[in-house]
Formats: structure tokens, C-alpha cells, sequence
């Protein structure tokens, strides 16, 4: 949800080698289905142990973008010929749930080149 000086950043400090793409409307979440919570949901109990552990990693939360109550997901596509196949999805539960990195790689390994 941050804006693109947020997601290039977050491409340098991960150094990702692909493409990250940011929705700043909003269009492409409301399509996939993501949610917006209220303040419960974004500082629930089963968030708490994510959150330390990744302020002792030395993570910091980031400018927060337009939808702060937007919780994330990660979504791995490839292109085929009736449009968009959906390789691997991972709807956040929490602000500090997230995909496996390993499950993401192995959907990222599967994906057919372009023709």
C-alpha cells in the first residue's frame, strides 16, 4: 500500500529480481479480493509475534500508503492463453502474515516462460 518510492526501496533492500507493481487505487486488491480490516484486525494478538520478530530483525515499518487498513497478499501470475493463471495466492490474515518466501519461489520456478 505505499507509493513507489516505498516499493523501490523495498526492491533495493530485498533485491529482488523482478518487477514489483503498485496499486496505489487500490484496483488491483479490490479485484483479488484483499482485504480491508478495521483497527482490531490490524493490531490483533496473532500479529504480535510476527511484529518482534521482525523489529529484532531490524525491520521498520515503511511510509504507509493510502490504505493503511489494507491488509497485503502476494500473488504469483503467469501468462497463458485464456489471460492470467494465478500460480500462487497468499491472502494475509493479519499485517503480519505472509507467504512463505519458499512456496513463492517454488510457484516463481514453476511458471512457464513467455512464448
Amino acid at each position: 500500500t505505499g507509493d513507489v518510492r516505498y516499493a523501490q526501496a523495498f526492491v533495493e533492500d530485498e533485491r529482488l529480481p523482478f518487477p514489483v507493481l503498485v496499486d496505489d487505487d487500490g484496483i488491483a486488491a479490490q479485484a483479488a479480493g484483499v482485504e480491508r480490516v478495521g483497527i482490531a484486525r490490524l493490531f490483533a494478538w496473532g500479529s504480535l509475534p510476527g511484529t518482534l520478530h521482525a523489529l529484532r530483525a531490524g525491520y521498520r515499518l515503511g511510509r504507509p500508503g493510502k490504505r493503511v487498513n489494507q491488509l497485503g497478499a502476494t500473488l504469483v501470475l503467469a501468462p497463458g492463453a485464456a489471460g492470467a493463471r494465478v500460480l500462487f495466492h497468499h491472502h494475509d490474515a493479519h499485517p503480519a502474515d505472509h507467504a512463505p518466501m519458499s512456496a513463492v519461489l517454488d510457484a516463481l520456478r514453476r511458471a512457464e516462460p513467455p512464448a
